[in-house]
């Protein structure tokens, strides 16, 4: 509770209301807590680069998700092409005859 009240202290002479990691250290600085510091740095560089690749990671699969629809409606619209073609000149072999 003491580092969370400490960190508040910070968050609000910086005029917000949501606590940040660099509130939380710097708490820890003051209370000299300094043997914790530089191990939650580490784990919160570690911890940032592991949401950073699955964000990329998740762009990633939304382009090719989104690729993969795209080429599905061309290949739709490729047929629905085909199809038009097919009834027109079935209905000009018609006019034809008729």
């Amino acid at each position: 509770l003491w580092v969370l009240s400490s960190a508040n202290n910070f968050a609000m002479k910086g005029k917000r209301k949501t606590l940040n990691a660099g509130d939380v250290l710097s708490a820890m600085e003051e209370m000299e807590f300094q043997r914790f510091v530089a191990p939650l740095k580490e784990s919160l560089e570690v911890y940032r680069r592991e949401q950073r690749g699955k964000k990329e990671a998740r762009k990633d699969k939304d382009k090719k998700a989104d690729s993969e629809e795209q080429d599905k409606s061309r290949e739709e619209e490729n047929d629905d092409d085909d199809e038009r073609m097919e009834e027109e000149e079935q209905n000009e072999e018609e006019e034809v005859d008729n």
